[in-house]
């Protein structure tokens, strides 16, 4: 993890992407609640974010601050309107932290994604950030890139 710390390190996860497939995949019509030792991500409480975001960090060089930006291209938020956009809350078996800096695209008067903000003011914050995207990665079948 040494080399994030350049002031323009960028890590962009395909490691959190998902390939999509060319199929239709079938409509998602439930979803889980978080059990203790799985990481979610979650936009209402207790309703899971199933689609997999990118991700991106910058941290500074000295390691005291840093911020990874969020964009879901397809969330499944919106497809049932299971209640109103709170925040964005990630939780692992470590508790939970969260953001209201989450903002909604929209097209042609339609929701088409979210992007949000994780400001991470400590060397403590940015460890525990990690630790969780390492759980979520691995729960999620995904991997991590430098670019």
């Amino acid at each position: 993890m040494q080399s994030l710390r350049a002031t323009t390190a960028y890590a962009t996860a395909p490691a959190l992407h998902r390939a999509r497939s060319t199929k239709s995949a079938p409509a998602r019509s439930t979803r889980t609640v978080t059990r203790a030792g799985t990481t979610s991500i979650q936009f209402v409480k207790g309703q899971n974010e199933t689609s997999v975001p990118e991700v991106k960090l910058t941290r500074s060089k000295d390691g005291t601050n840093g911020t990874a930006f969020f964009i879901f291209a397809e969330p499944d938020v919106f497809e049932s309107g299971q209640g109103d956009i709170t925040g964005m809350f990630l939780t692992d078996s470590e508790g939970e932290m969260s953001t209201v800096d989450v903002n909604a695209k929209f097209i042609n008067g339609k929701p088409s994604g979210i992007e949000a903000r994780y400001v991470m003011k400590t060397e403590a914050d940015w460890n525990r950030f990690m630790r969780f995207m390492e759980r979520y990665a691995e729960d999620n079948g995904l991997g991590f890139s430098k670019k």
